[in-house]
């Protein structure tokens, strides 16, 4: 059970704005921004960060496994299973996903999402493993722009690993189903973010 109670949405229509878009990338409102709401100021910052993490010329399908191997190298069972749904939202066969942790073997991935996937787990770890090697990698198939959009979305799920696993915010059937069907046998299990309700 979360730390800290969502607010209950109808009584925060007032942010309705900030919800919608989120809402419309994920195809639900994650409790974490109903939790986030009770400092509206907060929530509005982390959803325009979200918003801008997803502009740019890298694929979202990419941004969102690099989300996945950052939460997975963090520990956040909640983030892992928001952006497992988030990637096959996004267009990643369900094998991809199921596989991400294993990008170095994998013959599903290509060198330029391994680079990307590397600096995720590397950047991810306390204390930050990233190389100037990772960044050389990078550069062989993304320009420096590119790069900058990559690490956004690892320091946004920084924020977010925390969050939610601080908070141990409870988990959306939609994640929930999506975690227990995609990742579940490379290790996912809800843990203190519990098993959901149905919807």
């Amino acid at each position: 059970m979360a730390r800290i109670a969502p607010l209950p949405r109808d009584e925060i229509s007032d942010l309705e704005d900030a919800f919608g878009p989120v809402e419309q990338r994920m195809g639900f409102l994650p409790n974490s921004l109903l939790t986030m709401a009770r400092r509206p100021e907060i929530l509005r910052a982390v959803a325009s960060l979200a918003q801008v993490a997803r502009t740019g010329t890298v694929s979202s399908e990419l941004k969102e496994l690099v989300a996945l191997v950052s939460s997975t190298a963090a520990g956040c069972r909640y983030c892992q299973a928001h952006t497992a749904s988030n990637a096959t939202r996004a267009g990643a066969e369900a094998a991809k996903i199921a596989q991400v942790w294993s990008y170095e073997a994998s013959d599903l991935f290509t060198e330029a999402e391994r680079a990307a996937l590397r600096l995720a787990h590397h950047a991810s770890l306390v204390p930050n493993q990233a190389t100037e090697e990772d960044f050389e990698e990078l550069r062989r198939s993304f320009d420096d722009g590119e790069i900058v959009e990559i690490v956004t979305v690892i320091a946004l799920f920084g924020f977010l690993n925390r969050w939610n696993d601080t908070v141990a915010t409870d988990l959306e059937p939609r994640p929930f189903e999506v975690a227990s069907t995609v990742i579940a046998e490379a290790g996912w299990e809800p843990g203190k973010h519990g098993t959901p309700s149905p919807a």
